[in-house]
Order: C-alpha cells, then sequence, then structure tokens
C-alpha cells in the first residue's frame, strides 16, 4: 500500500512539473480548431493549405488529423504515417515520437482512419491525449482538423480551445448545419468565451461569401444572442480537384491561384488577431480534460 502511495505521489510530482515547466515557457501558442456542420464541404482542404500558409510566415506549424475514424489529411500531404494517434491512446507512443515532418515547412500528426474505438475514446483515453499536448508547447500556431458534425470527440476539441473556424458552403443543407453546429457551441459546450469565424468554402464572388456569412450571422445573434465573426471566403476553383488528384495542396501546386490568395489572406487576418494571455497548450490540456461541459441555465 505505501508503495502504491509513494508511486501515485510521484505521478502527481511530474505532471506539476510538467505543468509548470508549460508554463513558465512563456510561448503563446493559437491553438484552433477548424470544423464544420457536415461533410464534404472542403473543411480538411482548407486545415491543410491554412497550415502551409502560416509555414511560409515563418511560424511553427502543427497540424493535428483530430478526424478521428475518417481521417484523410495524409492523402492531401501524399505522406503515409508509420506511427498515428491509435498508438498514442494506446499508449505505445507518445505524441512527440508520431509527429511528421513534412515536405511543405509543416509538422503532422496523423489519425487512425478505419478505427471504431479512436472514434468514441473513453475519458481516461481523452485525458491521457491531452496530457501529451503538453510536448508540443514550442509550436507558434496548432491547427486541429476535426471531424464533421457533433460528435463527442469533435465537441471535446471544440471546447479546449480559444478559436473555432467554422468551415460552410452556399448550399442550402451546409448553411443549415453550419448553424447547427454553432447552436450546439454557443448551448451545450462550453462555459467560457469561444472566438467563432466563419469560413465560406466554394464561393463564386467576394460577395456570395459575404452574404452567406452575413445570412448565418445575422441568424445566429437573433436566435442564440452571440456573435460569430466572418474570417473570409476560399474561392471555387478547378485547382482544387486538380491539387486533391495529385496529392500536392493548392497553395504550393499554384501559389498565385484564387483559392490559394484566399486562404493567405485569411491567415493574414488571423496573424492580425490578438492572442488571450492564456494561449498555450497548458490551458488546452486543462480545458480539454476537463471535456465538454454544458452550460449550465
Amino acid at each position: 500500500m505505501e508503495e502504491q502511495a509513494e508511486e501515485l505521489r510521484e505521478l502527481m510530482a511530474n505532471k506539476a512539473e510538467v505543468r509548470q515547466r508549460v508554463t513558465d515557457s512563456g510561448h503563446k501558442t493559437r491553438i484552433i480548431a477548424v470544423t464544420s456542420g457536415k461533410g464534404g464541404v472542403g473543411k480538411t482542404n482548407i486545415s491543410v493549405n491554412m497550415a502551409i500558409a502560416y509555414a511560409q510566415l515563418g511560424k511553427k506549424v502543427i497540424l493535428v488529423d483530430a478526424d478521428l475514424g475518417m481521417a484523410n489529411v495524409n492523402v492531401l500531404l501524399n505522406v503515409v504515417p508509420q506511427y498515428n494517434l491509435m498508438q498514442v491512446i494506446n499508449k505505445q507512443k507518445t505524441m512527440k515520437e508520431i509527429i511528421l515532418d513534412t515536405e511543405f515547412g509543416i509538422k503532422f500528426i496523423a489519425s487512425a482512419n478505419g478505427f471504431s474505438k479512436i472514434a468514441n475514446l473513453n475519458v481516461d483515453e481523452l485525458d491521457y491525449f491531452a496530457k501529451q499536448f503538453c510536448s508540443l508547447n514550442d509550436a507558434d500556431i496548432i491547427i486541429i482538423d476535426t471531424g464533421a458534425g457533433i460528435a463527442n470527440n469533435v465537441l471535446q476539441f471544440v471546447a479546449a480551445v480559444d478559436e473555432v473556424y467554422i468551415v460552410t458552403t452556399p448550399e442550402p443543407t451546409a448553411i443549415t448545419d453550419a448553424y447547427g453546429m454553432i447552436k450546439i457551441i454557443t448551448t451545450e459546450v462550453t462555459d467560457h468565451e469561444v472566438a467563432m469565424k466563419l469560413i465560406v468554402n466554394r464561393v463564386h464572388s467576394s460577395d456570395e461569401g459575404r452574404r452567406i456569412s452575413e445570412r448565418i450571422i445575422n441568424i445566429v445573434g437573433q436566435f442564440l444572442n452571440y456573435k460569430v465573426e466572418y474570417l473570409g471566403f476560399v474561392y471555387d476553383d478547378s485547382i482544387v480537384t486538380a491539387s486533391v488528384i495529385r496529392q500536392k495542396p493548392f497553395i504550393i501546386l499554384n501559389p498565385s491561384s484564387k483559392p490559394a490568395l484566399c486562404v493567405k489572406h485569411i491567415v493574414g487576418r488571423i496573424e492580425k488577431t490578438i492572442l488571450p494571455e492564456n494561449a498555450n497548450v497548458d490551458n488546452f490540456l486543462k480545458k480539454f480534460s476537463k471535456g465538454f461541459l454544458g452550460k449550465k441555465h
């Protein structure tokens, strides 16, 4: 019994040391979740190209494929990961051990495609996963590409970050699902303020992007009494399809294409946003470990 107590004290001391080291570093890390109300709106493509745009600014970027069950970031990057989040969840590998360097200047953490277990993580597994984020505290930005919809693991990430970027398209179903996602986040997910921002993908004009965003923003303001910001749009362009087929991000395939310029503009707007004082991996860990809280009414 005394031996177990000693092991417990040592474990708690190690956790405290790791937390203190992260806190004392003073390094700020922007951690964002890119999500959507429905699949097929181009969320992952935007996440990948945003990550590369950030790297081109000289930032240390880690892209996390957190689409737990239907992962495809590795396909867009044309990499074959040897290890993925399944090994982390099973405590076979640490987060640092599964990070991949890519030819595009970003680091990448792969998800586990097709594993039903990782799409339904229990509390202990989620807690361990969160603690592994402590080792990523030297990044300037961590972009988390979540799954689509309102599965528990998606809401877990959304509740832990300070910024959530919701991707939609002009399609009525995508608009409806984007509103539904925002409603869940504002009413059920978290007890702290989350900066939610809209990205309208596959538009044919800037006016269309603004019109779609204003419709969602007005409805959210009227019925949810919540302010959502319009972050920008991405043009519908054949270069996007070509980039997927060639497994090379469109910001690399054609840096001067309309979608590439749109993504660069979006990243430029993000960079003008002042980070909160507690924008770091430790703060993410604390919120993630609590899970999505559910607002008390």
